[in-house]
């Protein structure tokens, strides 16, 4: 991490460290003290914990990066977001399609019950992994013998959450880059499937089980398409703490739950042709700049996230110059050292998430070989990756 960059990331990242050690502590005692008691109301007062980590990374992007998100979407649609569950599909474009996901459910009322599936390592993230534990994310190996019942489980927990939540699951299994891209449109060419050009290759086996278990109490799946204007850089992690601008453009499609097929295998087809309509709408994205089948809804920029960042940060600088004061801690080497070992974990535990978050660190999922059946269709392993 160059010396500019680490001037801005490292204050930002003590911010983030000190007020989301806070955050798992109310966490963990909510867990331990008021579970037990009643999960319905654990869950209520987590979601107002837990927004109030989140809504410190939605300042990053809206306030501090300045980075716009335009989103298009029918007014139905647009309306219901936030006021109903929804299983969200999305395309796994950029660095940091998990945050965009974030600011449109803070948009729309839902920040603190957004879930997703995730893989296994993102729980042992400090701060964020940590409270995403808690918030009841599903993290899974990637390996669908081990994951399956995990995943079963996970969903049939939800069936009584007591809020609107979303569960986002990026059924592409891993991040796009140019390399995947090569790799599935090879795969596809050799097992008959439809070529890609600006996806990769769904693996449907976590999306058919999700559909399976939640189709009682989930009424709508958002399919979500991601795209980035010509004009515009693509986001990362260390550009949004740089506060470099970027432009994200989000497609946003409503199907009702109760209108998918009834067999597995119909559900795992409508899922691949799902990819394949992105396909085709990714390319007329790069011919129009734009997505021009739907209007685009104006979000707005709220001021909660500002609000809350600012209030976190006053609250920070006050406590650490009283803990300053009281411990005397600069005075000796010793104090010296310790502050200057805890910057340097500080600025490591920011390097790993700026890299956990890039996506050619990404592994796709492995994709178990089989024949392709007689009408070309094709079952893939594999279930999600980190959006970072």
């Amino acid at each position: 991490m160059a010396i500019a960059a680490a001037a801005v990331v490292v204050p930002l990242g003590l911010l983030f460290f000190a007020s989301g050690l806070i955050v798992n502590l109310i966490q963990a005692t909510c867990y331990v003290v008021v579970r037990p008691l009643s999960k319905n109301l654990y869950r209520r007062i987590n979601r107002e914990i837990a927004e109030l980590l989140w809504l410190e990374l939605v300042w990053l992007i809206d306030w501090w990066a300045g980075v716009k998100i335009e989103v298009y979407t029918d007014h139905e649609t647009f309306r219901l977001m936030g006021k109903e569950h929804a299983l969200v599909i999305c395309n796994h474009r950029s660095d940091i399609d998990w945050l965009v996901g974030w600011v449109l459910a803070q948009r729309s009322g839902c920040l603190g019950s957004t879930l997703a599936v995730m893989k296994k390592s993102s729980k042992f993230l400090p701060v964020i992994g940590w409270s995403m534990w808690f918030s009841e994310y599903l993290f899974l190996e990637r390996s669908w013998a081990k994951d399956e019942s995990t995943l079963k489980s996970g969903l049939q927990r939800l069936s009584d959450f007591p809020l609107p939540f979303w569960l986002a699951l990026f059924v592409e299994g891993t991040r796009f880059t140019q390399a995947k891209l090569l790799a599935a449109q090879e795969y596809a060419t050799s097992t008959g499937l439809p070529v890609p050009r600006n996806v990769l290759i769904p693996r449907t086996k976590g999306f058919v089980s999700a559909v399976s278990h939640m189709r009682s109490f989930v009424p709508a799946i958002y399919d979500v398409t991601v795209a980035i204007p010509k004009s515009s850089p693509a986001p990362t992690m260390l550009r949004l703490f740089k506060g470099q601008p970027s432009v994200l453009q989000v497609h946003i499609k409503r199907h009702l739950m109760k209108d998918l097929p009834e067999s597995d295998e119909a559900v795992s087809q409508w899922c691949r042709d799902i990819f394949v309509a992105k396909d085709a709408l990714l390319d007329k994205h790069i011919a129009d700049d734009t997505f021009s089948d739907q209007e685009l809804q104006d979000t707005g920029r709220p001021m909660k996230s500002l609000v809350v960042a600012l209030s976190w940060a006053g609250l920070v600088i006050a406590g650490s110059v009283k803990f300053l004061q009281w411990s005397s801690l600069l005075s000796s080497w010793k104090g010296v050292a310790f502050s200057t070992l805890c910057l340097a974990v500080v600025t490591g535990l920011m390097h790993v998430l700026i890299l956990f978050s890039q996506s050619e660190r990404s592994t796709p999922a492995k994709v178990a070989p089989a024949k392709p059946k007689n009408n070309g269709e094709q079952q893939l392993d594999g279930t999600n990756d980190k959006q970072q």
